[in-house]
């Protein structure tokens, strides 16, 4: 089969797939999972509490990938990167330069994805999944949906 022949679903998980590679491998040179690189960036915007970690996740992970994230970020904790203060979690000094420097990773793959591609088409290309997302029942709502950061 000719690779314009493949139907999106085959492109979709292929191009998810190939993302969650290249980002297991960078942060796994970091020390820190893609989950735990999401916590530390919801902690960017306060405190929270460990259900409100593992809800800012749901939308983006699988509920059964979710489960472990009490343990997720106790691995935080114990590389200094989060600190646990009256029942919520927030980024130590430490942690926020540690995600600064992921950060500097993520732009890296980031580029790497659109070499080639035109801002008109990366344009074009959200429009149109956000169109199907809406055709197959998505409403629109952050909370039903991923999160943008990669």
């Amino acid at each position: 089969m000719a690779n314009q022949e493949r139907p999106i679903g085959f492109w979709l998980k292929l191009v998810d797939q190939l993302v969650d590679d290249q980002f297991g491998a960078s942060f796994e040179e970091h020390g820190v999972t893609r989950r735990q690189w999401q916590m530390m960036n919801l902690l960017v915007e306060g405190p929270a509490t460990q259900k409100e970690l593992s809800d800012g996740l749901r939308p983006f992970f699988p509920a059964v990938e979710t489960g472990t994230s009490a343990e997720l970020i106790e691995e935080l904790r114990e590389s200094g990167w989060v600190l646990l203060e009256d029942g919520q979690y927030q980024l130590t000094d430490l942690g926020s330069r540690s995600l600064e420097n992921l950060r500097g990773a993520v732009d890296r793959i980031r580029q790497l994805m659109t070499d080639n591609i035109t801002e008109e088409e990366y344009t074009a290309l959200l429009a149109v999944l956000q169109r199907m997302a809406s055709n197959l029942g998505w409403d629109g709502d952050v909370a039903s949906g991923p999160r943008v950061d990669t």
